[in-house]
């Protein structure tokens, strides 16, 4: 995982992306889950790159039930665009690498 990219827990998830400064994408994902593997390499390549004007946070939803539940996390990975503590624009599943970025691009 890059060193941009923040590992948030239920009790830190307000601090972490409801009262950023910057916009702050939301990765719901857990240890188990193929898809969520798949897209990690994009969250860290995205997190590497935008790491001036975009936060990018992941949620273990096994760890951390209270978040998910709140937001109506239903399948994973869920990523979840937030911006001034509010949801902007939220995906499911896995995506390739240009279509995850064209969606935060076109979400900011």
């Amino acid at each position: 995982m890059s060193d941009n990219v923040i590992k948030t827990t239920d009790s830190a998830f307000e601090d972490d992306v409801l009262k950023s400064e910057l916009p702050v994408l939301v990765d719901f994902w857990a240890e188990w889950c193929g898809p969520c593997k798949q897209v990690a390499p994009f969250l860290d390549a995205l997190a590497e790159e935008k790491a001036a004007s975009l936060k990018v946070v992941k949620l273990n939803i096994d760890e951390n039930p209270n978040v998910p539940g709140r937001y109506g996390v239903r399948g994973i990975p869920t990523l979840m665009l937030f911006k001034d503590g509010q949801i902007q624009a939220s995906k499911i599943g896995a995506m390739p690498k240009s279509k995850l970025y064209e969606w935060v691009d076109s979400s900011l």
